[in-house]
């Protein structure tokens, strides 16, 4: 098995829509997790202003989410090989549901961003165990199946906004009873047509992630996926406060174009600008992109206009970096792919965690621009490490695959699950 998303043969034809029924459970479970990294872009301003919080503190929705999120991917290997992953995938549906209600049902700033860090832990669980039960599950090659998954992740962050925008008109609580009700309707999808799942022969420990870490390819990926999303959530956190005019529907409207392109460019552009170019060289095009976009923000922060288009052009980048990132991490990791996938985002979301809450501090103390500034240097910063690491993650790509766990294992050979 290859690690580019160019040379992969699917294993049948046509098999990337033609999926078992339990894949497209848990993708539109997916979409409906990732869904919840926008659906309070277009209310952070109307939850600043009902419960009387400054925008650092509402910054916290997003940090307190991600943090968590972060810490809790070094568990979620350790509990999906003692319980399997079926049972995992629905323990973290059951915390989203019950959390996002219990958000939308709060008095107080401090007590929904409690309730998010719950809704970390709870997306933690689902969305590290999701990707490798797609990978496990579905017909067709490894890329095919990131690239399913970027598609539902994809799909999410676009619908969110909207979501977020539509529900939220009406009251900053309706989006959180939202993704509570969907979330509900994915936990009974997902119970009923994902087959069961037994433990792992190998129960993997808290040790791992970190012992995966010390493989340099997965290190450089992860030291640069920390800075990336620096400039990822300064922007979802930032832009909505550098239009000050727009109304929640408008702000769902403009998050909802990034992520539109953000979901082409996953499934469309990546693998063309692979193709083309090559893993690393397409991502540190990509990333460079990304950088500049930011910093043109942050040099027409004052002008509407230039900050509406830098946010949804930059869904253009975002896809295309998800997509390689993601594929890079599975494909040059010599561990298992779950392991990979826990190490990988320990590190991500929780160096990315801070970037929400230092951008909008950064504007209340030296204005809009601020945050643009912050994270289009954090994002060039990354480029430089991705540049200094490219032989290390080049070299990974096209040596062995990364080993398949006793659970894939034993999920690939259920065959069809449909």
């Amino acid at each position: 098995m290859t690690a580019t998303l160019s040379t992969e043969a699917p294993s049948d034809s046509g098999s990337f829509l033609k999926q078992p029924r339990a894949v497209w459970a848990v993708a539109f479970a997916c979409v409906i997790a990732f869904m919840g990294i926008g659906l309070v872009d277009p209310i952070l301003k109307e939850i600043a202003a009902k419960l009387e919080a400054t925008p650092s503190q509402v910054s916290l929705l997003f940090t307190s989410y991600m943090a968590v999120m972060g810490v809790a991917m070094l568990v979620t290997g350790v509990v999906s090989s003692r319980i399997g992953a079926k049972k995992t995938l629905l323990l973290g549906l059951f915390l989203i549901i019950v959390f996002a209600g219990l958000a939308g049902m709060s008095g107080s700033v401090g007590a929904v961003i409690g309730f998010r860090a719950g809704w970390g832990l709870g997306n933690a669980l689902f969305i590290a165990t999701a990707l490798s039960t797609i990978v496990s599950a579905s017909k067709g090659s490894l890329a095919q199946a990131i690239i399913l998954f970027e598609a539902a992740l994809g799909l999410g962050i676009a619908s969110g906004p909207l979501v977020g925008g539509l529900l939220g008109e009406r009251s900053w609580r309706g989006p959180f009873f939202g993704v509570s009700v969907l979330m509900t309707i994915a936990l009974v999808a997902t119970a009923i047509f994902l087959p069961a799942t037994p433990p792992a022969a190998r129960r993997t420990t808290l040790a791992d992630p970190f012992r995966a870490l010390r493989h340099p390819a997965l290190a450089v990926i992860a030291a640069v996926a920390v800075c990336y999303n620096l400039g990822f959530f300064s922007l979802l956190a930032a832009g909505p406060f550098a239009l000050p005019g727009s109304t929640i529907m408008q702000i769902g409207w403009i998050f909802f174009g990034w992520g539109l392109l953000l979901a082409f460019t996953s499934v469309v552009a990546a693998p063309w600008v692979q193709r083309h170019l090559g893993t690393v060289p397409a991502l540190i095009g990509a990333l460079a992109l990304f950088a500049l976009d930011l910093l043109l923000m942050a040099l027409g922060a004052d002008t509407s206009t230039v900050v509406i288009v830098g946010i949804v052009v930059a869904g253009a980048f975002l896809g295309v970096i998800n997509t390689l990132v993601t594929e890079a991490v599975m494909g040059a990791a010599p561990v298992e792919r779950p392991v990979a996938s826990a190490a990988y985002s320990f590190v991500r979301f929780t160096g990315g965690a801070v970037g929400p809450y230092v951008a909008l501090k950064l504007a209340e103390h030296q204005g809009a621009a601020a945050p643009f500034w912050f994270g289009g240097i954090a994002v060039a910063v990354g480029v430089v490490v991705l540049a200094l690491g490219a032989r290390t993650i080049t070299t990974a790509l096209h040596g062995a695959p990364a080993p398949h766990s006793p659970a894939e294992a034993q999920a690939e050979a259920l065959g069809d699950l449909s």
